[in-house]
């Protein structure tokens, strides 16, 4: 099984299939859906993504779990 190298990072799973430009729109996706985001209740950084569409935030005096856009927030 080939490994992912960091010319291709998230997008090695792939191989050469799927062309590199669709390639590269995945790992710009998923590089800004996997960071901490502004929590739109507390105004803090620390919102994770827990699934499509849900967002939870991770400080203890927050926590609020939410629903808002699918990848990331803005």
């Amino acid at each position: 099984m080939a490994t992912k190298s960091k010319k291709t990072k998230s997008a090695g799973r792939f191989g050469a299939r799927y062309g590199k430009t669709v390639r590269e729109r995945l790992v710009a996706v998923e590089q800004k859906q996997r960071v901490k985001q502004k929590c739109p209740f507390c105004g803090k950084q620390g919102v994770k993504r827990l699934a499509k569409g849900l967002w939870q935030c991770t400080r203890k005096k927050c926590s609020k779990k939410f629903a808002s856009d699918t990848y990331y927030l803005e």
